[in-house]
């Protein structure tokens, strides 16, 4: 979900030469994030790094969340359509694409590199606290309503809480992107999701 005022990657009628600035502009936030935490972070710093006129930023994004915001949104964009409510356009391969994409961030992205700040961000400004938790929750949702998706299909153990199997999965990249020093490696996807969901099944034939 897109920050109010701020550019969409893929607007309609953007000239190419607006649409590599604006990936520069997020590209340059998060590296500001990474290296000066929240507390340090400032358009003008960000308009330094990225050579693009201070004001030109602050007409696209009037304040330095809703910046950051736009960056996380844009430069981590999650796998396939959202599955809707009760919807079966999810399943097992959707959560083995959220998941292998899960992994790719967190072993080496802009966005993993920033993450550190906006762990300390949100536990010092509430600005930033709700920012996070919303970030963080829309994308573990995606992954809730692929897992529920794949046990209303029968690709998945009905005995299986999304819920609880998406904090297990989530957790373990995260766990081994911060307090190891192996980050998950995309190839381990598949063993985690086996060990989390069980083996593949299909019990649409039993039922």
């Amino acid at each position: 979900m897109a920050a109010p005022g701020t550019w969409t990657e893929g607007d309609d009628d953007v000239d190419p030469r607006v649409e590599r600035s604006r990936r520069r502009v997020r590209a340059a936030a998060l590296d500001e994030l990474a290296e000066a935490g929240y507390g340090g972070f400032t358009i003008e710093s960000v308009a330094a790094r990225c050579g693009v006129a201070r004001s030109t930023i602050y007409r696209h994004w009037p304040d330095r969340l809703t910046l950051i915001a736009d960056a996380l949104e844009a430069l981590n964009r999650q796998p396939g359509p959202p599955v809707e409510p009760g919807g079966t356009n999810g399943g097992r391969p959707l959560v083995q694409a959220l998941v292998r994409h899960l992994a790719e961030v967190f072993e080496q992205s802009l966005v993993s590199a920033c993450l550190p700040a906006l762990i300390d961000g949100a536990e010092r400004h509430p600005e930033v606290r709700r920012l996070h938790h919303r970030y963080n929750a829309e994308r573990r949702g995606a992954l809730v309503a692929a897992i529920a998706a794949g046990v209303a299909a029968g690709e998945i153990a009905d005995d299986i809480d999304p819920d609880l199997a998406a904090t297990a999965i989530a957790g373990a990249i995260v766990y081994r992107r911060f307090m190891t020093s192996r980050p998950f490696a995309p190839a381990e996807a598949e063993a985690l999701i086996t060990m989390v969901l069980g083996p593949e099944t299909d019990r649409r034939s039993s039922r």
